[in-house]
């Protein structure tokens, strides 16, 4: 093809905009579109025609979630290729720890440095607060560690692209937090391993946001559902108190989340957290007090 045939041939421009030469289609009519006409659809581009066609099509309940989910979109931050960074990390930080524990000698040592019981809360001269967290790094089995990653892995590729890094990170650790308060309140005797309360707490913040922008969470709530329910049957050894404690705390985060989602409340927000925190901080205590 010459030149001039190629100018001649009105399918090598834009259609609504003659003089801008493209090669990018409408997914839907398959008309040429310029940068400028184009709209990202679910696959490819579509013209403003398509796209306003496309709208009206639109049931009031997706139209409802897509005006949600545009207010909700200042709360996300700038995560580098949409990349969950954070989970990636803690999962390879606890598969890290679970392999030492593996070592003989030394993974029991690392465990009983890592868990968490009550008593190194409250005993004198064995105060070691830290094991609120870091109980979330060890597990009992193969399998232990392995669901529990796989539920991280799952929630953490939607959530922390959606909250951003920081966010994400101060859910998952104050979720572990909440886990390890409700043990010591409920079962102060009982020695404890495993990051359940965090990812619950994940569930927890996931339930919330998914309701607030519109999306259907009757899957989460379901898989919710049924973990809540094995930690109460008898011989699965699994700790009902943490699942509780973790689940109470991320929906009292997430919902805290909808609520502060827009940069000018960011400091609300941190205060807030910070609010989280000092609450069950206090929780702590209240064996102490009776």
């Amino acid at each position: 093809m010459t030149s001039d045939q190629f100018r001649r041939n009105s399918e090598n421009y834009c259609y609504r905009h003659p003089d801008r030469q493209s090669f990018v289609l409408c997914q839907r009519c398959l008309r040429t579109i310029c940068p400028e006409c184009q709209t990202p659809a679910a696959v490819g581009v579509v013209c403003p025609e398509c796209m306003k066609e496309q709208q009206k099509a639109q049931s009031p309940a997706q139209k409802k979630a897509e005006r949600r989910w545009s207010r909700a979109r200042p709360m996300a931050m700038a995560v580098s290729g949409g990349r969950p960074i954070v989970t990636y990390a803690i999962i390879a930080l606890t598969a890290f720890v679970f392999l030492l524990q593996l070592i003989p000698v030394l993974g029991p040592q690392v465990e009983n440095a890592l868990l968490f019981w009550a008593p190194y809360i409250y005993s004198e001269g064995a105060f070691q607060p830290w094991r609120l967290v870091t109980v979330a790094l060890v597990h009992s089995g193969f399998w232990h560690v392995g669901l529990n990653m796989l539920a991280l892995w799952l929630i953490g590729r939607s959530l922390e692209p959606l909250l951003g890094r920081w966010r994400f990170l101060t859910l998952y650790v104050l979720s572990a937090i909440g886990g390890s308060v409700a043990v010591a309140l409920l079962s102060p005797l009982t020695p404890v391993v495993g990051a359940s309360g965090a990812i619950f707490g994940l569930f927890g913040a996931l339930l919330i946001i998914g309701r607030h922008i519109g999306a259907n969470i009757t899957g989460i709530a379901i898989i919710l559902g049924i973990n809540l329910v094995i930690g109460f049957i008898p011989g699965f050894n699994v700790s009902w108190q943490a699942h509780i404690g973790g689940l109470l705390t991320g929906l009292a985060i997430g919902f805290l989340f909808t609520r502060t989602k827009k940069k000018s409340q960011r400091t609300v927000q941190i205060l807030l957290l910070a609010a989280v925190a000092a609450v069950l901080v206090a929780l702590l205590f209240v064996p102490v007090l009776i």
